[in-house]
């Protein structure tokens, strides 16, 4: 039996919010998918709130995972103690509230999904996410689980997909809001991408008007960010797993816009 496993990168703003509202359900049916992450750190630009995260959920999301940005919206912090569905970095100080990985019964058994951070140029100072995940894996009794790597530099996607090849079913990564052309299965049966992309403005750079971010990049005067306007966009994965051995059979990109 087949799992499709849909992964839908960084809602970015109001706009990124109204394509999940618009598109996400339409999308899971069109794609078949069984299981659908959604990373929504950025659905307040910074932090989620949640109002946002029931949306997501009720679109259709199986999961939300966080990132960098986890706790930027105060009052989320209640919601992730309440709700093994959002997921924030599994790397964070034991006491950050929330969780970073949960198992979720499922029609194909159980699916468990981690969610990390990267070490490389993020803020927080995380555990070292190569050596939580070898000791989280111990405790993972499924053939089927998933990971997302929210992290700045590629290289350190790339080690985690080739150090998890061929012992979980799906590593993605999230955080750079540009969609990689390096969807594949990885040799030892592990789908395997270095970023999703972002889900918001698609005339924008990672979501944010131009013009604010090549002001900060001209050294400019600080302006806050606010999102921009016009087309939006999805962007994401599809990965096909083979649910007796949770091996992925097949890789794809999704990609929908006005």
């Amino acid at each position: 039996m087949e799992l499709r496993v849909l992964a839908v990168g960084d809602v970015v703003g109001n706009p990124g919010m109204e394509r999940i509202r618009k598109s996400l359900r339409w999308l899971i049916r069109k794609t078949g998918a069984d299981f659908t992450v959604v990373n929504g750190e950025n659905a307040s630009v910074v932090g989620l709130t949640p109002r946002q995260a029931e949306d997501i959920l009720d679109a259709g999301a199986d999961v939300i995972t966080l990132g960098n940005h986890s706790f930027s919206k105060r009052e989320i912090v209640p919601y992730l103690e309440d709700t093994d569905r959002i997921l924030r970095p599994a790397n964070y100080a034991p006491q950050t509230p929330g969780r970073g990985w949960a198992v979720y019964e499922t029609r194909f058994g159980p699916i468990g999904v981690i969610d990390l951070i990267g070490r490389c140029n993020m803020d927080y100072g995380p555990d070292n996410p190569f050596l939580l995940v070898e000791k989280l894996l111990k405790k993972l009794d499924t053939r089927l689980i998933l990971v997302e790597l929210h992290a700045e530099a590629t290289s350190e996607k790339l080690a985690m997909g080739y150090m998890l090849d061929g012992r979980v079913s799906a590593v993605w990564g999230t955080h750079t809001h540009v969609p990689t052309a390096d969807i594949r299965v990885l040799p030892q049966g592990t789908g395997y991408i270095t970023d999703l992309g972002m889900t918001g403005p698609r005339n924008s750079v990672l979501g944010i008007r131009p013009e604010l971010s090549i002001a900060r990049f001209r050294g400019d005067l600080p302006e806050r960010y606010r999102w921009a306007e016009g087309e939006t966009k999805l962007e994401g994965a599809l990965f096909t797993i083979d649910a007796a051995t949770g091996k992925c059979l097949k890789a794809e990109r999704v990609e929908t816009w006005d």
